[in-house]
């Protein structure tokens, strides 16, 4: 007999820039599914450094219940799913990540070679227009449903989660680099969460890969990724003289910055060779302010692009890569109850791999 309540984590801090998130643990009524919803039994969820982020308020107004890289299996279904796709089934396993449903009729669904239903104008979001993964069940849409295929039974729930927005992001990101394997790629942020994800997919899909970030500690962590040399943005050798050393004073044909600091923006046009492309993925506080003259892209023909989260193809695609073992996510166990002391860690740039809480 399934339970009348869930356990979950929620949000009780204010939402604000320098507020320390705090969650207080509750058991709530479980949710029952719409019409043309389906209800998901987590069994267990990874965080991620945008769960921080919305929790600081940098992401706009969220709920109260955050994540978004939760795996479980279906445990009901709305009264009209068997109408509208009778291969939906209670125990089928499935991922819930950031994009809980799409328009697709909006200008941006529509645009189909630029995959825009990432940017869908109406899209409903974790965390925002649905609960997140911060609890025992949650409820999916049908037309958004994330389906993992029986093709990757061998794959563990823990190595699914963080792919669903750490690994895809990264992942997506590269690909939209449209690089050429034995090409440079810096990683900025390299040590964290995203970066340390995109450290392993720019070397699986063979790239030469530059990793940066703060202090000596990560180093070891980054070069164990894949990185082929490691920069010390506060070693007092500047990181952008360092990196055209290493490039024979080329530069970098692509810099993927998932740093959440102004500073790595500004700092990836010195680590730019002759057309390359600056990939925005971190998000910073509103209040951030990057500075450039046009000349640096007139010149030097760079391309400054944004990449946001991925499909669910690219979920597919991204988790290829962790069947064959060219990319296996190093993870950490914890409690749901651990949660503020997660987040705090990852505040202080402490955390190396990723969390996965059991559900």
């Amino acid at each position: 007999m399934t339970s009348d309540t869930y356990k979950v984590a929620v949000l009780t801090s204010s939402q604000e820039h320098n507020a320390k998130p705090t969650f207080e643990i509750k058991q709530l009524p479980r949710p029952v599914p719409g019409s043309n919803e389906v209800l998901i039994r987590l069994s267990l969820t990874s965080l991620c450094g945008s769960d921080l982020g919305m929790a600081l308020g940098h992401m706009g107004p969220v709920g109260k219940i955050l994540g978004h890289e939760g795996v479980g299996k279906v445990a009901e279904l709305g009264s009209n799913i068997a109408n509208l796709d009778p291969s939906v089934q209670v125990g089928q396993r499935v991922g819930i990540a950031w994009i809980r449903d799409i328009c697709g009729t909006c200008s941006m669904c529509v645009d189909i070679a630029n995959e825009g239903e990432t940017r869908c104008v109406e899209a409903l979001h974790s965390a925002k227009a649905y609960d997140g993964t911060f609890a025992e069940y949650t409820l999916v849409p049908l037309r958004y449903l994330a389906r993992i295929p029986p093709t990757f039974d061998d794959i563990p729930d823990e190595e699914i989660a963080p792919i669903l927005c750490g690994g895809v992001t990264a992942y997506k990101a590269i690909k939209n680099c449209n690089l050429t394997p034995g090409q440079w790629v810096v990683i900025s942020g390299a040590g964290g969460g995203v970066g340390a994800l995109g450290v392993a997919y720019a070397h699986a899909m063979g790239y030469r890969v530059i990793a940066v970030d703060a202090g000596p500690g990560k180093k070891e962590y980054c070069k164990a990724q894949g990185a082929e040399h490691y920069v010390d943005a506060l070693s007092g050798v500047d990181a952008g003289k360092q990196v055209k050393d290493l490039t024979d004073g080329q530069g970098a044909k692509a810099v993927v910055v998932t740093a959440t600091a102004a500073a790595a923006y500004q700092k990836a046009f010195d680590m730019l060779g002759p057309f390359g492309t600056l990939m925005c993925v971190s998000i910073l506080p509103e209040e951030a302010k990057i500075s450039f003259h046009p000349l640096l892209f007139i010149d030097n023909g760079w391309t400054v692009k944004g990449s946001a989260v991925g499909t669910r193809a690219d979920i597919l695609e991204a988790l290829q890569f962790v069947k064959r073992r060219l990319v296996i996510p190093k993870i950490k166990w914890a409690n749901l109850e651990d949660i503020e002391g997660l987040m705090e860690q990852i505040s202080k740039g402490e955390l190396e791999g990723k969390y996965v809480m059991k559900l």
